[in-house]
C-alpha cells in the first residue's frame, strides 16, 4: 500500500507559489513559520522532558479555506530557513482504511520506519492532510460501527508522534482537519500550535478578486477592467471561502454561451449574480 502521495526536496518554486496564493492575515503566516522554526530548534537543543514540544502544527477550518495549500507553502518557507528539507505528504485515508487487522501495523510502520528513514539525511516535513481520518476521536467511535482496528490505528498514530518527537527531532508534522471535533483529543493535546483558518476577511477577498481579475485580464482586457467594481464584489462575497470565491469569479464568464466564448463581454451584474448563486451553493454545502 503506497501511503506517500507526494515527495519533494524543498525549496521548490511550485510550493513557493502555494504560500503566496493563500490570502490570510500576514500575522497568521508569520506565526506558523515562527512556530515551525522554533519547534525544530528547541527539540534539537532540549529533551522532551525539558521542553515538551511534539513537533506538530495543526491547521483547522472549513473546506476550501486553503489549509493544504498553505501547509505546502509553509513547508517551503521552513525549508528555505533550514537550507533544505524533505517534504512528504501522506495519504491518511490509505493509512486509516487498510483492511481489518492491518491499519495499526501500517500506521506504526510509517512512524517508526518510513519517516525516520526519510529524515536521516535532512530535516523532514510531513503533511498529514485530513488527520481526522488517521486519528479519529476514540470517544466518539462505536465498537459496533468501527472495528477495534480503527481504535488501535489511532493509538499507533499517537505512539508514533511520541516516538518522532523524542528520537527523530529533525522531523516536523503539519496536520490539517476540516472537522476538529472529529480528531482525537489526545492528538489535539500534542499539537504545539493550533491555527484556525477561517473564510477570508474583506481585505483578503479584495486580494483574491483582484488577483483573478488581473490574471484573466491578460487574456480578456475588458474582464480585467471590472476591478473598478471591486467594492461591490467584495461585499457580495461575504462569508465565502477562498476556493469558492476563485471559482465564482472565474465562472462569471459562464453566465451565458456568449460570455463563455468571449469573457470580454462579462459585466458587473454578471459577476454579482454569479457571486450570489455561489453564496447560495456554499450555504447548501455547509448544511449538508
Amino acid at each position: 500500500m503506497d501511503v506517500i502521495v507526494e515527495q519533494k526536496i524543498l525549496p521548490n518554486k511550485d510550493f513557493e507559489a502555494a504560500w503566496d496564493a493563500i490570502k490570510v492575515n500576514p500575522m497568521v503566516k508569520e506565526r506558523l513559520l515562527s512556530q515551525a522554526i522554533l519547534s525544530l530548534q528547541m527539540r534539537q537543543k532540549f529533551s522532551f522532558e525539558q521542553v515538551p514540544m511534539h513537533g506538530l502544527i495543526l491547521m483547522s477550518g472549513p473546506p476550501g479555506t486553503g489549509k493544504t495549500t498553505l501547509a505546502r507553502g509553509l513547508a517551503d518557507r521552513i525549508a528555505k530557513a533550514l537550507g533544505k528539507a524533505q517534504y512528504v505528504q501522506l495519504d491518511a485515508h490509505a493509512l486509516g482504511s487498510s483492511s481489518l487487522g492491518k491499519s495499526q501495523k501500517e500506521v506504526s510502520k510509517i512512524f517508526t520506519q518510513t519517516i525516520p528513514e526519510l529524515a536521516m539525511s535532512m530535516p523532514a516535513i510531513i503533511l498529514l492532510d485530513e488527520v481526522e481520518t488517521l486519528a479519529a476521536d476514540r470517544q466518539r467511535m462505536s465498537l459496533e460501527a468501527n472495528p477495534i482496528d480503527a481504535h488501535r490505528a489511532t493509538d499507533a498514530a499517537l505512539a508514533g508522534i511520541d516516538l518522532l518527537c523524542r528520537k527523530h527531532r529533525n522531523t516536523l508534522l503539519i496536520a490539517t482537519t476540516n472537522y476538529p471535533k472529529a480528531v482525537d483529543r489526545a492528538l489535539l493535546s500534542r499539537a504545539d500550535w493550533i491555527e484556525d483558518i477561517g473564510p477570508p476577511n474583506a481585505e483578503a477577498r479584495t486580494e483574491i478578486i483582484l488577483e483573478i481579475l488581473e490574471l484573466l485580464g491578460r487574456e480578456w482586457p475588458k474582464f480585467g477592467q471590472l476591478k473598478t467594481h471591486i467594492a461591490a464584489f467584495v461585499h457580495a462575497s461575504e462569508g465565502m471561502d477562498g476556493r469558492r470565491l476563485r471559482k465564482a469569479m472565474t465562472s462569471a464568464a459562464a453566465i451565458s454561451i456568449e460570455t463563455a466564448k468571449d469573457p470580454n463581454k462579462v459585466t458587473r451584474d454578471n459577476v454579482l449574480e454569479t457571486l450570489k448563486r455561489a453564496s447560495t451553493q456554499a450555504d447548501i454545502v455547509e448544511a449538508a
